[in-house]
């Protein structure tokens, strides 16, 4: 199979409603592995989605390969300081184990050449992702939130269990 390059394109805001299915699609995959089923909602829910799309700075981004949406992204770019989050970050289910998220992080890095250091966070239970921030993309696990150790920028509640419990990550360019 020949090596498709993944590219990048920003969301149309009509685009935002098929996103917002897209991304809960994917992450409720993980939750159902890891608990057997899903809270009341969506996880993230719509109101968790639609604070960190219109957050200060924030570009939605859809993965593309050969064209076709495969994943996306929401980052905040800070254009002063350039300490860059990545907030939100998914690959379609179908895609996985095939390069897709990494091919699509480079690409996010590339498309922000000025970032000093990026952030992102994942639950605990999520060993797949934290695998891949750390030993694919060169993110370091900077903190850990806990109860005696509340993440401050945390969404409300989502019903699962253990949701106190996650690591931020930082990479420092």
């Amino acid at each position: 199979m020949p090596d498709i390059p993944i590219t990048l394109a920003e969301a149309d805001p009509r685009d935002l409603p098929a996103f917002k299915k897209d991304l809960q699609h994917a992450f409720a995959v993980a939750v159902i592995e890891e608990f057997g089923g899903l809270p009341d909602g969506p996880v993230p829910s719509d109101s968790d989605l639609d604070g960190a799309i219109a957050a200060p700075g924030a570009v939605v981004l859809h993965i593309l390969r050969a064209g076709q949406r495969v994943g996306g992204a929401v980052v905040a770019i800070d254009e002063d300081t350039q300490r860059n989050s990545l907030d939100l970050f998914f690959v379609s289910p179908g895609e996985h184990g095939r390069g897709v998220g990494l091919k699509a992080w480079r690409a996010i890095e590339r498309m922000f050449p000025r970032t000093l250091v990026w952030q992102t966070h994942t639950p605990y239970f999520e060993k797949r992702n934290i695998h891949f921030y750390v030993n694919k993309c060169g993110f370091s696990i900077v903190e850990f939130f806990c109860a005696r150790h509340p993440d401050p920028h945390a969404p409300g509640p989502s019903g699962l269990p253990g949701e106190d419990l996650a690591f931020r990550f930082e990479k420092v360019m």
